[in-house]
């Protein structure tokens, strides 16, 4: 029947494209490479800006070119590919970092004005999404418009964090550890809140992404920066290396056992009238995760 046909083209179609989502698993490995991510963006920025004295405007337009190579070869890619995906976090959390700075160094723009611009531009991307594709859900992302809509969220974090980290570190005069301790829990708080409480995932999901910005910050500046100012004293180059060598590991693993990846297994599918010529069975391709 015509009918069975086409329900099965559009059920393939959908299942398809489940298998091409092009972000990772959230597990635990996510959380750890974003924070390492968000690290790097701290001590990356300053390290171009500062150390080799690049200035803010020139480091901005370095890594706004190479974020823009980074996310060609992440929408031309048909489905997740770690060292890509994780290559233009890396990027767009240095480019989020110096948006910022730009901001409140160059043009003199208050943090205070920051967080509330990108907080006003996150929820409204979070709004437009909701409105053309019905979910917010990271777990969806096989189609250009809803991968455009999570980048473009994703850019909106990590200047927000940017900015409502450096607020309250410098409204309540804290130290790198304290600041770290304080998102730290904040984050727990809502792991537990969703895990035990049952708070909406999407909405726990984006707010610990936003929360790991801060934390990351404040831990590489803990790392970074002098005894002198409260920190180990590692300075930047040796932070930056240290953290980008374990996410380079970390993400070669994944690369290697697809921990983080979905993959395919043989279901079975409700049995449907056929056309003549057609096989009376057939078994679907389904994603599941990996655990």
């Amino acid at each position: 029947m015509k009918t069975s046909k086409h329900w099965r083209q559009n059920d393939a179609t959908v299942i398809g494209r489940q298998l091409l989502n092009k972000v990772p698993e959230v597990t635990i490995y996510f959380w750890i490479i974003k924070i390492l991510c968000t690290t790097v963006g701290e001590t990356a920025a300053d390290l171009l800006n500062t150390n080799l004295h690049l200035g803010l405007t020139n480091t901005s337009f370095v890594m706004g070119g190479l974020l823009i190579i980074a996310l060609f070869f992440q929408f031309a890619t048909r489905r997740y590919v770690p060292g890509i995906y994780w290559l233009a976090v890396v990027l767009i959390s240095v480019v989020g970092t110096l948006i910022t700075d730009n901001l409140t160094d160059n043009f003199g723009i208050s943090l205070e004005t920051t967080t509330i611009v990108f907080s006003a531009a996150l929820i409204t991307t979070f709004v437009s999404w909701y409105a053309s594709e019905k979910t917010l859900s990271v777990h969806t992302i096989y189609t250009l418009r809803r991968e455009i809509f999570y980048w473009l969220a994703i850019l909106f974090t990590f200047a927000l964090g940017t900015a409502a980290g450096d607020l309250v570190a410098e409204s309540l005069n804290l130290g790198y550890i304290i600041s770290a301790i304080i998102f730290g829990s904040v984050i727990a708080v809502v792991a537990v809140a969703h895990l035990r409480f049952k708070l909406n995932a999407v909405l726990a999901f984006w707010i610990a992404y936003i929360l790991t910005r801060p934390l990351g910050a404040s831990l590489g500046d803990y790392l970074s920066q002098s005894h002198d100012d409260g920190g180990l004293g590692l300075g930047t180059v040796m932070t930056s290396a240290l953290f980008l060598l374990t996410i380079l590991i970390t993400v070669t693993y994944l690369a290697i056992t697809k921990k983080d990846a979905m993959v395919t297994m043989e279901l079975p599918v409700p049995e449907l009238e056929n056309e003549p010529g057609e096989p009376e069975e057939w078994t679907a391709t389904s994603s599941h995760r990996m655990d």
